[in-house]
């Protein structure tokens, strides 16, 4: 029952992450792209920056941009913010909930022997070292106009060296985690602690009836394209735990950042300014191709003993059920999860056979399954698998 309540939590918060997720990052986007779409005013007006017809859903839409002057604001005025102060709570929830409540998937005895209060010490203080690092450094001189580019290469710099970090304390897949759940913390710390203000600032001052110091949107707004280019990256890793061979692989660190390569740059060609903008595709798919390159499992690699015979299923179905019906099972004996978790369960021979792929590319070239190896599964039970596999996984 425990397990059981445990799957639907875990289901609750992700669903409501997703949604969040959905909003947030959607109406970022938009923002950014109806920047670039608008035009100068026909006939120019006072206060007006630019304006855009749309049409949506049988309706149609006017959107101006405008600089409004003293005791301009509207009585009524939309903030968005909530769909990011949401999406923060409901995955720290999940990092919380999956991650620093089990002992399952946070770490791996073959990647450090760090205990589990160490690690979770150590990822709520990237969370809030890197936070303070991160806004150090960008309000700081070297962030300036005109030297923003010794900020963007120090920030590039510190995300290789804590994934590199995280990649080698705790399990690939927690590494991942934790390296999104950071991006995620300076994505909403950049909404509410600095855009927020800003625009706040802006406002209060045209209440005042004072000219608003438009340099404030100006930092706003640059905290805001941070934002965009974070967000391709930090949606891979929301993906990565269902294709262990990213952070199964032997140089995870630099999978993963390769992937942050390819996401930045198709962000910037969907969104960037001028023509010149749909070349970055090019470092895009040489950074995918490099990604899929160095996650190729090496185990793939790795030749089978083709002399000798393809073992019985018989011997087969004794590293199943010592192996993985431990958790992978409608009734497991391992209370760590609820039934059959992730849809997998090996409690009858048809089973077995017909998850063979996927028996292939957990336990035999990823090694991923069992978890941390919590059942002891030998590089000979592995072999077997694989030979079984390779014969066409047969039931006899």
């Amino acid at each position: 029952m425990i397990g059981l309540l445990a799957d639907w939590a875990n289901l609750l918060v992700r669903w409501a992450h997703f949604i969040a997720g959905i909003a947030w990052i959607g109406s970022s986007f938009y923002f950014i792209w109806l920047d670039r779409a608008l035009r100068s005013p026909a006939r120019p007006r006072p206060g007006v920056e630019g304006e855009l017809w749309m049409v949506h859903s049988g309706g149609f839409y006017q959107t101006e941009k405008r600089r409004p002057g003293p005791g301009e604001i509207p009585p009524v005025l939309h903030w968005f913010k909530w769909e990011a102060l949401v999406t923060w709570v409901s995955g720290i929830a999940l990092l919380v909930l999956i991650y620093y409540l089990s002992d399952a998937y946070l770490l791996d005895p073959a990647v450090s022997s760090i205990g589990r209060g160490t690690a979770t010490a150590l990822g709520i203080a990237l969370l809030v070292a890197g936070w303070m690092v991160y806004d150090l450094l960008w309000r700081s001189p070297l962030a300036a106009r005109g030297a923003g580019g010794i900020a963007v290469t120090i920030s590039l710099a510190l995300l290789a060296t804590v994934t590199i970090a995280a990649c080698r304390v705790l399990s690939g897949r927690a590494a991942y985690m934790h390296i999104g759940a950071l991006l995620g913390t300076l994505m909403v710390a950049n909404v509410w602690m600095r855009i927020l203000p800003a625009q706040q600032a802006m406002i209060d001052a045209t209440k005042a009836g004072r000219q608003p110091d438009f340099t404030l949107g100006e930092g706003a707004k640059r905290r805001s394209v941070h934002n965009s280019y974070m967000t391709f990256p930090l949606l891979f890793i929301m993906l990565s735990n269902h294709y262990p061979a990213t952070y199964a692989s032997g140089v995870n660190w630099l999978v993963l950042l390769l992937l942050f390569v390819a996401g930045a740059a198709a962000r910037h060609a969907m969104i960037g300014h001028g023509a010149s903008a749909r070349w970055a595709l090019v470092p895009a798919a040489g950074a995918l191709a490099g990604a899929m390159f160095f996650s190729a499992p090496t185990g793939a690699a790795t030749p089978l003993n083709t002399a000798a015979a393809a073992p019985s299923f018989a011997s087969v179905r004794t590293v199943v059920v010592q192996r993985c019906l431990p958790c992978h099972s409608q009734f497991p004996s391992d209370p760590t999860f609820g039934p059959t978790p992730a849809g997998v369960a090996f409690d009858t021979p048809e089973s077995i056979a017909r998850l063979a792929e996927r028996i292939r590319v957990r336990a035999v070239e990823t090694r991923t399954m069992p978890l941390g190896n919590k059942t002891g599964m030998t590089a000979e039970e592995r072999d077997v698998l694989a030979r079984w596999i390779a014969a066409g996984a047969p039931l006899r």
